[in-house]
């Protein structure tokens, strides 16, 4: 769960233009937003869905359906977990908006 951020994947959003996103010495400062292009929010406005819908459109993280099986001449009923025709959730809106796990602040709260 920890490469959820954009560091996984070689792009730092958040980086000063100076020293791309590591001080050059040790004493110098880093700013908390120098955007090269175009201005990045410290905010996630949507973030991906970890829920499926299954054929009958029900919305859930896990599905299951029971089978009956029979042993020593007793029926006996399973719980199987289903992985066929599952359809992601897809992009979900945040609300509130939450702010994004690699923007460099430090929150203090009294």
């Amino acid at each position: 769960m920890g490469a959820s951020g954009s560091k996984a994947r070689g792009l730092w959003p958040f980086a000063s233009a100076a020293g791309g996103g590591v001080p050059e010495t040790a004493g110098a400062e880093q700013a908390l937003v120098r955007p090269r292009g175009r201005a990045v929010p410290p905010f996630v406005f949507t973030r991906r869905g970890s829920m499926f819908y299954d054929e009958d459109g029900d919305l859930a993280h896990e599905f299951y359906e029971e089978t009956i099986v029979t042993k020593n001449g007793q029926k006996r009923a399973k719980l199987r977990r289903v992985y066929k025709n599952l359809i992601p959730q897809g992009i979900v809106k945040l609300d509130p908006p939450r702010i994004h796990v690699d923007f460099p602040v430090i929150l203090y709260e009294v």
